[in-house]
């Protein structure tokens, strides 16, 4: 480990930011039609026939990290995602954007605390998937309390080997967060998605086989709904590739298909139960506590899902304060659970877990909190 810069100012904590030397630049992996690579084996459905997801959203590493405060916010994170995974035992885990604060990282790499986010699964030999949130490439904001008396924040750069640009807070963009992850992590399942896409990068589709043939039993799509560096919507060039590789993939819809992205939907708002009111049915979750923020704007995404018979349920993040599942059409929208004690909200922290069965097919979803209590059990297959 080398330090690559000391951030300090008068009147505020030092603080030391210590990283792994350089992110090691690979080429761009091929944008295939699904996230897979020979490397990996294919995912499956247990020989009980179940495949059973965990979803953590809105873990916020890194945030405040020059203070003793956000280093305590990630420890508790670090305890949450321990708590689900060792009482749930999932087959996969699904990370729903904002796994860093980018905007509180003054480092020119911030794959390290995505690293930390994505250790929990790892040390449990888990595979998993990420989706890229708004908070996860955002550029550095200066605390006003850094500025000195003479209006300039004292900047240490790194040693004279490091190049001069290691002194500059760039933030690190997309691109380099996820292939930092891929090349370095054989359980990930990650993409960068096509070039064709970007800057939208986390678009990719994974295949889940039958238990007992190596035919697809299920698809899992992954979507970047922006923010950060680029305004928070799905593109209209993202809805032709979810058409082209879903006729592809599932051109007769025999296969169930879920979905998987960060900020929810313009739809979310539509069916949302008034903010801070009881949830009622056919809603069902445990908290209400705010307004849906929903994407900037609505490019056909939810036009092309809802027309698909195959298409269950979408899940999202964003929203702390809220953790329900609601009908659309013949699909569900789903929020996760605040999983991360980084970003806003002091909501008991937990995750939404779904339970796919293979035959007959069925949808479960329930929460897991950290006290290692269930709640909000629904059917998401109907």
């Amino acid at each position: 480990m080398r330090c690559w810069r000391r951030l300090a100012a008068a009147g505020a904590l030092l603080a030391s930011l210590c990283a792994a030397l350089a992110l090691a630049v690979a080429e761009h992996r091929r944008p295939d039609t699904t996230a897979s690579s020979s490397s990996r084996r294919p995912l499956r459905f247990a020989s009980g026939g179940g495949f059973k997801v965990a979803l953590f959203a809105d873990l916020h590493y890194g945030e405040n990290a020059w203070t003793d405060w956000g280093p305590r916010q990630d420890a508790g994170s670090d305890r949450v995602m321990a708590a689900v995974l060792d009482a749930e035992k999932p087959d996969f885990v699904v990370y729903l954007g904002d796994l860093v604060t980018a905007n509180n990282l003054g480092i020119p790499n911030a794959s390290l605390y995505w690293d930390r986010a994505i250790s929990p699964t790892r040390g449990r030999g888990i595979p998993w998937a990420t989706v890229f949130g708004n908070h996860d490439d955002m550029p550095f904001e200066w605390p006003p309390e850094w500025f000195s008396p003479a209006g300039v924040p004292p900047l240490h750069c790194p040693p004279p080997s490091m190049s001069d640009s290691d002194c500059s807070f760039r933030g690190t963009p997309r691109l380099e967060l996820m292939t930092s992850e891929v090349i370095r992590n054989g359980l990930s399942y990650s993409s960068n998605g096509p070039k064709d896409l970007w800057p939208a990068v986390s678009n990719y589709v994974l295949q889940v086989l039958s238990q007992k043939r190596d035919d697809p039993a299920l698809l899992m799509y992954f979507l970047d709904s922006g923010g950060g560096s680029y305004p928070e919507v799905i593109s209209s060039a993202q809805v032709q590739w979810f058409h082209s590789q879903s006729q592809f993939l599932n051109p007769n819809g025999r296969i169930s298909e879920i979905i998987f992205w960060h900020i929810p939907s313009t739809a979310y708002a539509k069916v949302a139960p008034k903010a801070k009111s009881e949830i009622r049915k056919p809603c069902v979750g445990s908290i209400n506590k705010e307004e849906v923020a929903p994407q900037e704007a609505e490019w056909g995404m939810m036009d092309a899902l809802v027309k698909r018979a195959s298409v269950k349920a979408i899940f999202v993040g964003h929203n702390h304060g809220l953790d329900w599942c609601c009908p659309h059409e013949k699909l569900w929208l789903c929020f996760a659970r605040h999983t991360g004690y980084g970003g806003y909200g002091n909501w008991p922290r937990g995750a939404r877990v779904i339970e796919i069965s293979e035959q007959p097919f069925s949808i479960q979803s329930w929460i897991r909190m950290e006290d290692g209590t269930t709640h909000s059990d629904i059917s998401l297959s109907s």
